[in-house]
């Protein structure tokens, strides 16, 4: 029986090799979708400066500021709108200007339109003047070119998570695509012959298939890819099926179900002679395990085998595969974690390390959530925090300190 640490360092080691990858190339126009960020996967210099032209920073007038004293009226001059070009201020001029719209060769300053008489643009057909009440200081409610970001600076680093802003800056600077880490390509695959998918009707003995969807969506969250999500009932045949046409197309299997000493163990029947491995790893839930690289007929890739139960299964990838999978792809692997006491008392097998669902009250203590089953898929859904008891203790007081795992970001 293999201890949590060293399957973790198993399932680090087994996919070690997917993170020499090639980049892809993503047009910036166009962000991808998906429940994780992209990752760039090298650094981007700024093209040109940000803003690239000063302008303005508010609707008002685009002044010479040695020219505003006290009481000056100065004439209407030609208005300028985001887009146009940049124009000339003439001496005793002032120019209605838009908001971001360039700041005219010769001004210096911008008075809003509030602090104007009149406090409103009149038609541009009409020759008019207008009154500032007071001076203004050069510079004002100008934004410099290159005051965010000058050209030939670094835009964004390597390892640069591409959130919102990041894609927006990204197009603000012209840069037309980037290479970001590309994902790897993850195929999950649920089996037993109870399984039935959701919608479909339930025949005597059946259950709905669980694994599928809280596979696929826990692995997207990681920035991997889920190419196919497949059930298979307790057939080896059907399952040799699966990957012996196969040649490419994925970096990883995840399997469910069929991995302990039952008698209709497909995954453990197929895979077990083809190079993966099989064992215990001293938890609960999620002791049976399986690990390695298949290799049926043309195929070839790793295998990352968990139990059936559905608890089992989450708890499983939580504590091997999630922090593995998203470091790959870049990103933060280890989940929010921190010490709180319990607001109950629980046991735990002391020879094992126990994972537990929970809930943080508003005085900040651990409210368990169901029992340690791992059958109870709606309280792990109830749930924002696993609660961890590692081996050596077999009971824990209210009062007591555990260590929790926040799941519900």
């Amino acid at each position: 029986m293999s201890t949590v640490a060293e399957h973790q360092a198993a399932v680090a080691a087994l996919l070690a090799p997917l993170a020499d990858r090639e980049p892809e190339a993503w047009r910036v126009s166009r962000p991808p979708a998906g429940a994780a960020p992209r990752v760039l996967a090298r650094d981007i210099l700024n093209p040109i400066d940000l803003p690239p032209f000063d302008n303005s920073q508010m609707d008002g007038y685009a002044v010479r500021a040695a020219e505003v004293v006290p009481g000056a009226t100065l004439k209407v001059g030609r208005r300028i709108a985001a887009g146009h070009g940049v124009d000339l201020l003439r001496d005793g001029e002032a120019a209605p200007i838009m908001t971001g719209a360039p700041i005219p060769d010769g001004a210096d300053a911008v008075i809003p339109i509030e602090d104007a008489t009149p406090n409103a643009f009149q038609p541009e057909h009409v020759t008019s003047r207008v009154t500032f009440a007071g001076t203004v200081d050069a510079g004002t409610f100008v934004r410099r070119r290159g005051s965010d970001l000058a050209a030939g600076s670094l835009l964004l680093a390597t390892g640069t998570a591409l959130g919102a802003a990041q894609w927006g800056v990204l197009a603000s600077s012209g840069v037309a695509t980037v290479p970001l880490l590309s994902q790897l390509r993850v195929l999950v695959l649920s089996t037993g012959d109870e399984l039935t998918l959701s919608g479909r009707a339930l025949a005597p003995g059946h259950i709905y298939d669980a694994n599928g969807a809280s596979m696929a969506a826990a692995v997207s969250a990681t920035g991997a890819l889920v190419t196919e999500v497949l059930v298979v009932h307790d057939d080896a045949r059907l399952l040799r099926d699966v990957f012996e046409d196969r040649d490419r197309g994925v970096d990883l299997v995840l399997t469910t179900g069929g991995v302990s000493k039952g008698a209709y163990e497909v995954v453990r029947d197929v895979f077990e002679s083809s190079g993966v491995a099989f064992g215990s790893v001293a938890m609960q839930p999620g002791g049976p395990q399986g690990l390695g690289t298949a290799r049926l007929g043309r195929f070839s890739a790793p295998v990352v085998a968990f139990p059936g139960n559905p608890v089992s299964a989450l708890v499983s990838f939580e504590m091997f595969l999630r922090p593995v999978l998203r470091e790959l792809h870049g990103l933060t692997p280890h989940r929010e974690n921190w010490l709180a006491p319990l607001a109950e008392a629980l046991d735990s097998p002391p020879a094992k390390h126990q994972v537990r669902r929970g809930v943080i009250t508003a005085s900040g203590e651990i409210e368990l959530v169901g029992g340690a089953s791992s059958h109870l898929l709606h309280s792990y859904a109830a749930s924002t925090v696993l609660v961890h008891v590692p081996v050596g203790v077999s009971h824990l007081d209210a009062g007591d300190t555990a260590e929790v795992w926040r799941i519900d970001d």
